[in-house]
């Protein structure tokens, strides 16, 4: 039987500066459990760290997102630099994807290409929940380091997003919030 990884919770900025290495087999069995893993809250959405760039030797980050019933994870944004893709666990979520929105329910899964505007939601009203495969990794880090600075006070939403590679469209949450019955809280 193999042991699951279960990490006492930290903060944000004990998880930023969290050592990590390649899992290669030689450290044994690795298993995620249910509430395994390091987890921050953006308000807008959890976020449980699964697997982390450096444990994948950089070819992705694996995280699971809890997202509130009737709220934006983000605005429109696109990245630059990752692909992502979204397999439904729980709920509904839904997405705009370019020009097109759709509607993922458990089982569904969502691919999101870099330099596509996009953004998703839970539009529901019970928790949705999804695993989101990050790829290539490091992009995992974007969540910590924003739960790190909004728990410091010192977040710089622009600085972050520029060195992630992340470009955001602000004006698209009124529009977003009004016509999909949501809210967007997030921490700053």
């Amino acid at each position: 039987m193999t042991a699951a990884t279960q990490t006492a919770a930290r903060t944000a900025a004990e998880i930023v500066t969290a050592e990590r290495r390649r899992i290669d087999g030689s450290q044994g069995p690795r298993v995620v459990g249910p509430a395994g893993g390091d987890a921050v809250d953006l308000g807008a959405l959890g976020v449980r760290f699964m697997t982390w760039s450096a444990e994948s030797g950089g070819r992705f980050s694996l995280v699971e997102h809890p997202i509130p019933p009737k709220t934006l994870c983000a605005p429109l944004h696109r990245h630059s630099r990752e692909d992502e893709y979204s397999y439904v666990l729980a709920g509904t979520m839904g997405a705009k994807l370019g020009d097109d929105v759709v509607h993922a329910d458990p089982g569904d899964f969502v691919f999101k290409p870099r330099d596509q505007w996009h953004t998703f939601w839970n539009a529901g009203d019970e928790e949705c929940r999804i695993l989101e495969i990050i790829a290539p990794g490091g992009f995992e880090r974007f969540f910590a380091e924003w739960a790190a600075g909004a728990e410091a006070g010192d977040l710089d939403q622009a600085e972050l997003g520029e060195r992630y590679g992340i470009e955001f469209d602000l004006s698209s949450v009124p529009a977003l919030c009004e016509e999909h019955g949501l809210t967007l809280p997030l921490r700053s």
